[in-house]
């Protein structure tokens, strides 16, 4: 007869890695091209000018300068509207 409890399964322990994501360049600060500027899940920050979304909503740098922060409001399609971010890299 077995005297040792048996260890049975648990229901935790699946809890994948952060993923590192948000703004990675802030306002006023020079990037070069190629630089992420911000990671982010769905379009949070929309591009502007010089600014590339990548296949992951990533925002990457299209030329060197100076990133820029601006509001704007968007009209959505039920006629609604949101204020988004929109993140432009101007030259220096």
């Amino acid at each position: 007869m077995a005297h040792t409890k048996s260890g049975g399964s648990t229901k935790l322990g699946r809890e994948s890695a952060s993923k590192r994501l948000g703004v990675k360049i802030h306002d006023g600060e020079t990037v070069h091209p190629g630089q992420i500027i911000i990671r982010q899940r769905g379009s949070k920050y929309l591009a502007g000018r010089n600014v590339k979304v990548a296949g992951d909503d990533t925002l990457l740098a299209l030329k060197s300068g100076v990133v820029k922060f601006n509001t704007k409001k968007k009209i959505r399609f039920d006629r609604s509207e949101r204020y988004v971010s929109v993140v432009s890299v101007v030259s220096a």
